[in-house]
């Protein structure tokens, strides 16, 4: 999505929770090893879906649903669609950035320099390319270990 992975995050499905467990220093998320499960084996048919949490102070949630299952040729991920741009990290969770959206797009708004200082001028929250996405999505290697962690990301 953009992120930068710098905080906490967990996948959860009927009440298990995956993420990366040396990340809980405080111990109080009873997280699975997310190294040791593919989302194939959680996400099986479509219409299964799943609950991908970032931020927890931000709260961040996204519902991740199977709309289709195809064979392919390659594992490697790609982008068919999507819409908008990610949001920037720490604008505060979803009220946040509604009101950063809100705020960016009025001149006349009170936090309009703050915010576009703050994310950079221009912002192009409403621009989306797939083809963007697949040339950045080409230039990791794939299965790529986690920055932090070096765990396999998929």
């Amino acid at each position: 999505m953009g992120w930068t992975d710098s905080h906490l995050h967990q996948f959860a499905k009927d009440g298990t929770c995956w993420g990366v467990p040396e990340s809980d220093e405080f111990g109080d998320l009873e997280l699975e090893d997310e190294k040791e499960v593919t989302v194939g084996s959680v996400l099986e048919a479509e219409g299964d879906s799943l609950i991908y949490e970032y931020d927890f102070g931000d709260g961040w949630r996204h519902k991740v649903v199977v709309e289709k299952i195809v064979k392919a040729d390659d594992t490697k991920p790609v982008c068919l669609d999507g819409k908008r741009r990610c949001p920037p990290e720490d604008v505060g969770g979803p009220p946040g950035y509604q009101g950063f959206l809100e705020a960016i797009f009025d001149p006349n708004h009170e936090d309009f320099e703050r915010f576009r200082t703050w994310a950079g001028d221009p912002v192009h929250a409403e621009e989306f390319s797939a083809e963007k996405v697949n040339r950045a999505l080409k230039r990791f290697k794939w299965p790529r270990k986690h920055p932090k962690w070096g765990v396999p990301e998929f």
